[in-house]
């Protein structure tokens, strides 16, 4: 009977783990992104160049208020 609750122990333990650093991992991400975000206005203006439309800058803020409105 002593091996069965080794057993029953060792599999609880492994799926807290997993889930407990699903969730840490996602939080650090979530932080990460949060600081150093994956585009700024300029890379937005020369993305917008590249694409053949002329930024101004009412499209940048515009743009760029939709993507931190989608990343909360």
């Amino acid at each position: 009977m002593g091996i069965v609750w080794v057993i029953i122990i060792a599999i609880l333990a492994l799926v807290g783990g997993v889930a407990l650093g699903f969730f840490i991992a996602r939080r650090y991400m979530m932080n990460y992104l949060k600081k150093n975000p994956p585009i700024n206005e300029q890379m937005l203006r020369t993305l917008m160049m590249q694409m053949g439309q002329k930024p101004s800058q009412k499209k940048i803020n515009q743009m760029m208020r939709s993507m931190n409105n989608q990343m909360k």
